[in-house]
C-alpha cells in the first residue's frame, strides 16, 4: 500500500470512520429514506392501478357509448323511415284528394257548359218560334206571292242559321 501511496494507518482509520458515517446513517436516516422509497413505490403502483382501472373504465365507457350511438342511429333511422312512410301516405292522400277535386270540377263545368247549352237552344228555340210567329203573321195579314214565300223562308232559314 505503501507503493501506491497510502499509509495504511490512515487508510484504517478512514474505513473506520467510513462504517461509522454508515451505522449512524442507518440509525437515524436509513428507515426514513426506506420509508420514503416505500412510500414512494406504493404511490407508484397506486397510480399504474388507478391508471388501469381508469383505462378499463374508458373501455367501458367507449363500449356503452359506441352502442348507445348505434341504439340512437338506429332509432333515427326507424324515425325517418317512419316519416318517409308517413309523408308518402300524405302525398298519395293529396294527390287522390287533388284528382277527386279536378273530377269534380271537370263534372261541374260539364254540367255548366252543359246547361248554358241548353239555355241556348231553348233561346234559340224562342227566338225560331217568335220568328215563325213573326212570319206567319206577315203571311197572314198580306197575300204572299210564290216569290216572296221563298224570300221569306230564305230570311227565315238565314235567321235561324240553318
Amino acid at each position: 500500500m505503501e507503493a501506491l501511496g497510502l499509509d495504511p494507518s490512515t487508510f484504517i482509520l478512514t474505513l473506520i470512520n467510513f462504517g461509522i458515517i454508515i451505522l449512524l446513517l442507518k440509525h437515524f436516516l436509513w428507515d426514513k429514506i426506506k420509508l420514503a422509497i416505500q412510500d414512494r413505490e406504493d404511490y407508484t403502483e397506486a397510480q399504474i392501478v388507478k391508471a388501469d382501472e381508469d383505462s378499463q373504465k374508458a373501455r367501458l365507457y367507449l363500449i356503452e357509448n359506441e352502442r348507445i350511438l348505434k341504439s340512437a342511429k338506429e332509432e333515427g333511422k326507424k324515425i325517418i323511415e317512419k316519416k318517409k312512410i308517413k309523408a308518402t301516405k300524405i302525398y298519395d292522400e293529396i294527390l287522390v284528394e287533388a284528382n277527386t277535386e279536378s273530377k269534380t270540377i271537370m263534372e261541374r263545368a260539364k254540367l255548366e257548359i252543359e246547361r248554358e247549352r241548353e239555355k241556348a237552344e231553348f233561346e234559340l228555340k224562342k227566338h225560331v218560334v217568335n220568328l215563325a210567329i213573326e212570319i206567319s203573321t206577315k203571311a197572314l195579314e198580306e197575300k204572299i206571292e210564290n216569290s216572296k214565300q221563298r224570300e221569306l223562308i230564305n230570311d227565315f232559314i238565314t235567321k235561324v242559321g240553318i
